[in-house]
């Protein structure tokens, strides 16, 4: 399960460093949250991804890595309008099984040809605790990369238009990350955890001209995750009208209540 997460890599830095194409748009109407860094991500909020697509212009060419904002909450492309411009509300379809997505109606095209990476500094879970009275609590946890990294989940994307409107009126793109069962340590926390996809899968994954193998879907390798540290981090992240770096910093350093900072 994946309905939190943190980021702070800028559309420009993460084009760089994987020397792929910015697409984002510097003019688009953004939170505050959504154009700095977010370490309280919630579904609905736009999100940064990376998807492989061939050139508009010269669809034989080789495709190339390109960033896009989407919004997290994938809208299938046959959703019918609620309104002119405005897709049907449901379910936000921020998750999808992997071993599911071939089959699901939602997920099904956006399986075969639109898989995105979706990067981040690391996820929350909550596990059920005593607290200190002994009551149970749900008690927030991150996982994050043990060397400062950034990971890459394994997300679907899709475009969605009205079909009754002007066609220069921009599509709505939007995301999910991919689920799997979790692997090693992080079974203490919950059974679900996001796709990690490695850099050394990202090709294959990536490639919009042909069906990702099956074995991308597996769950990760234990010395993936194993490279993961989970940490206890304050009930601060509990609310998501908190986000500052104290989230994301262990339980004990973490600024006490009525100290919080916000972004």
């Amino acid at each position: 399960m994946c309905g939190r997460y943190a980021t702070t890599v800028d559309p420009a830095l993460l084009a760089t460093e994987l020397d792929a194409i910015d697409e984002t748009d510097p003019k688009e109407e953004l939170l505050p949250e959504e154009a700095g860094p977010n370490y309280n991500v919630a579904p609905t909020t736009k999100v940064l991804t990376v998807v492989k697509r061939h050139d508009h212009d010269h669809p034989r060419d080789t495709p190339t890595l390109r960033i896009r904002r989407m919004r997290w909450g994938l809208v299938p492309h046959w959703t019918v309008p609620a309104e002119p411009g405005v897709p049907a509300k449901g379910k936000p379809l921020f998750n999808a099984r992997a071993d599911k997505a071939a089959t699901t109606p939602a997920f099904r095209d956006a399986l075969r040809s639109k898989r995105c990476l979706v990067p981040m500094d690391g996820w929350y879970e909550w596990l059920t605790e005593p607290d200190g009275s002994g009551k149970p609590a749900k008690v927030p946890y991150f996982m994050t990369p043990r060397d400062g990294s950034r990971v890459y989940m394994a997300g679907l994307w899709s475009v969605w238009r009205d079909p009754d409107a002007d066609r220069s009126v921009p599509p709505l793109l939007s995301c999910t990350i991919l689920t799997t069962d979790a692997v090693g340590e992080l079974q203490r926390i919950h059974d679900r955890m996001p796709l990690v996809m490695p850099a050394q899968r990202w090709d294959a994954w990536l490639d919009p001209d042909h069906r990702a193998p099956a074995e991308l879907l597996e769950p990760p390798d234990p010395e993936i995750v194993g490279a993961l540290e989970v940490r206890r981090v304050a009930p601060l992240v509990n609310s998501v009208k908190n986000n500052s770096p104290e989230l994301v910093r262990p339980a004990e350093e973490a600024e006490p209540a009525g100290q919080i900072s916000f972004l």
